[in-house]
């Protein structure tokens, strides 16, 4: 075991003060201690956050694919190293090796370099979750390509716009995708995207559904061919620590996406550290993060994060959903999961349904419990305590971002302490604060405030993909010489946070600074309610005041449900945190990470219907519709 892998809180506090101490040190000693690199690294770090500017390990020679392939072969060759669970659950599950994924990531980067691929260029990958989408992203960094994963879901317009921003030249994708009972037209979707797409020369289509499609003669060829052809050896292009690895593109409050470049050595080596820390990962452990490679999470806690500690990573198809709510508890108990990854969203959905679903299954092999995506509320995290981990699993409730690249604050699986509705603490090498409206730092025990980081770390991204001045606008003008977040905080005396929100979803309500996440909360405390939002709205009077949008478990309510909740609240958190307006809806609009989009009920509580922007990328835009004919 790594003395950098923290196994008690003395160690940690060590640790987290040797890393405060000096930080250069500490992230120079880890990545020479676990890493295999061509040439090592002339500095740790060069920075400038007022520009900003950020350098690690620079100098350094690498390919990621080396670290998270090439050196498990003579010891790993045979173990799993990812298992993939198909959705329709009677196909057959694949066990892959590390020796098969060497040859398979091998086969696919000729692939693309026979068609055109070279180190430098954007290639587009819009596929399911199969197998071959981890065989391309590796494929692109084993040439030295920049990969930009866009979520298998998203609508024509927004492939469109990804791939035109990063000029991609080559597109991946397949026929089409299952999800659930539906099929998603992939190629389809793809060939409206690439009727505004100029820069594209090759698409590759794997065939995974066996769908009609129409091939383009002369661009379009057929992965299973091309992969026929292809040698299963390839070296890996040597790459420079600052050389681009991805571009993944995140929602930015204009509309228009923003793609987050990040980088080959930082990446590599803050997504290892942070996946054996946190998971507490151990030799023959069974891991599974039910997210999509098309999300952050996906690529540094499916792919990279786990491969390059040798780990065993499972790939789900499917939805939680189908072909029951039993389908993750099912997962768990045929591939014996040890640790266990999910969003609170499906925690919440799931804990809706019989709780049969879930005591059916044996789920006596997990061992460890995380959440991603939003903060967990009481409710959920009980829920998941009890019925899933069976009060013997700690649960990780992990805050981090697309552009922190990897987890930043958190429990650390059974070693520090987790608590409820709380982040608690940041890893060691991470330095957050909190900060007033005047940007003057809270340093003083029990503060809350917006939420920023103040010194480097080596996951952070390095610019927005062709605009750098929107990355600084974004990110380091509102602090001036610190990274901020957009959310906001609460610290107790212990030092442990607890994520309030993005900031924009404060509410101020009479001159009183409301946190949104915490009135739902309250509200979510209600025996009934099983999901809620809550927004701001203007009010003639206290200036703005309380919408909540309630989704009821089995969309059942009483008459005096609104009552209820308003009486709750009231008790909960005062009478000034009560709604002044409740719409119960049968769901909440919901990006396809899980995360609702508070952009939209803003505007639908404020009756701003006239820019909701593009709804088609949503997980389920039809809700758009109910919640705007239900406004109250």
């Amino acid at each position: 075991m790594s003395n950098f892998v923290v196994q008690s809180q003395s160690q940690y506090d060590q640790l987290y003060k040797e890393s405060i101490e000096n930080p250069e040190k500490f992230w120079g000693d880890f990545a020479e201690q676990e890493f295999a690199w061509r040439k090592k690294w002339d500095k740790v770090l060069e920075y400038d956050l007022s520009k900003p500017y950020i350098k690690w390990f620079e100098g350094a020679k690498l390919n990621i694919t080396e670290n998270c392939i090439d050196r498990h072969l003579a010891t790993k060759g045979n173990q799993t190293a990812i298992i993939f669970e198909p959705n329709n659950p009677n196909e057959e599950a694949l066990h892959i090796t590390y020796n098969e994924l060497a040859k398979n990531v091998n086969k696919t980067a000729n692939m693309l370099k026979a068609n055109g691929a070279k180190k430098g260029d954007r290639i587009c990958i819009y596929m399911p979750m199969t197998p071959e989408l981890t065989y391309a992203v590796l494929a692109c960094a084993r040439i030295g390509a920049i990969h930009s994963v866009v979520f298998a879901g998203f609508s024509a317009k927004s492939l469109s716009d990804r791939i035109n921003d990063a000029t991609c030249n080559v597109v991946l994708t397949a026929d089409g995708g299952y999800r659930g009972d539906k099929i998603t037209p992939l190629k389809e979707i793809t060939d409206e995207a690439l009727q505004s797409c100029d820069s594209v020369e090759k698409v590759i289509v794997l065939n995974r559904t066996n769908s009609k499609i129409a091939m383009e003669y002369g661009r379009d060829v057929w992965w299973q061919d091309e992969f026929a052809k292809a040698s299963d050896e390839c070296p890996a292009e040597v790459m420079d620590a600052e050389d681009m690895l991805f571009i993944l593109y995140t929602s930015g409050s204009t509309g228009k996406p923003k793609g987050m470049v990040h980088t080959c050595g930082g990446y590599m080596v803050y997504t290892n550290y942070s996946f054996r820390n946190v998971f507490q990962y151990e030799e023959g452990d069974i891991y599974w993060c039910t997210a999509d490679i098309g999300w952050i999470t996906g690529h540094s806690y499916i792919v990279y994060g786990p491969l390059s500690a040798g780990a065993t990573t499972v790939m789900f198809e499917g939805v939680p959903s189908y072909p029951d709510m039993g389908r993750f508890w099912q997962v768990v108990e045929k591939h014996k999961v040890n640790i266990f990854y999910t969003a609170p969203t499906a925690i919440r959905s799931l804990a809706t349904c019989d709780i049969s679903l879930v005591n059916q299954y044996d789920l006596s092999s997990l061992k460890t419990l995380g959440t991603v995506g939003e903060p967990i509320n009481q409710e959920a995290w009980d829920w998941y305590n009890n019925h899933i981990g069976k009060g013997n699993c700690p649960i990780v409730d992990t805050w981090w971002q697309t552009e922190t690249g990897g987890i930043m604050i958190t429990s650390i699986a059974g070693v520090t302490r987790d608590i409820p509705t709380y982040a608690t603490l940041p890893l060691p090498g991470i330095q957050p604060c909190l900060m007033d409206e005047n940007g003057n730092e809270l340093s003083e025990g029990e503060q809350e405030g917006r939420l920023c980081i103040k010194y480097p770390w080596p996951s952070m991204a390095r610019t927005i993909y062709g605009n750098h001045q929107r990355f600084a606008e974004t990110y380091y003008n509102t602090f001036p010489g610190k990274y901020f977040t957009g959310d906001g905080a609460k610290r107790d005396s212990n030092g442990n946070y607890r994520i309030t929100g993005r900031v924009d979803d404060i509410v101020i309500v009479s001159g009183h600074n409301l946190g949104t996440a915490e009135i739902e909360n309250a509200i979510n405390e209600h025996s009934n309610v099983a999901e809620s939002a809550v927004v701001g709205y203007p009010h003639d009077i206290k200036g703005n005041s309380i919408y909540a949008y309630v989704t009821l478990k089995n969309n059942v309510g009483s008459e005096t449900i609104n009552d209820e909740i308003k009486d709750l609240v009231s008790k909960t958190l005062g009478p000034i945190c009560k709604p002044e307006k409740i719409q119960i809806t049968s769901g909440l609009p919901k990006t396809r990470s899980g995360k609702i989009m508070r952009r939209i009920l803003r505007k639908v509580a404020a009756n701003e219907m006239d820019n909701l922007g593009d709804i088609s990328t949503l997980l389920n835009p039809e809700c758009v519709e109910e919640v705007i004919k239900g406004r109250v």
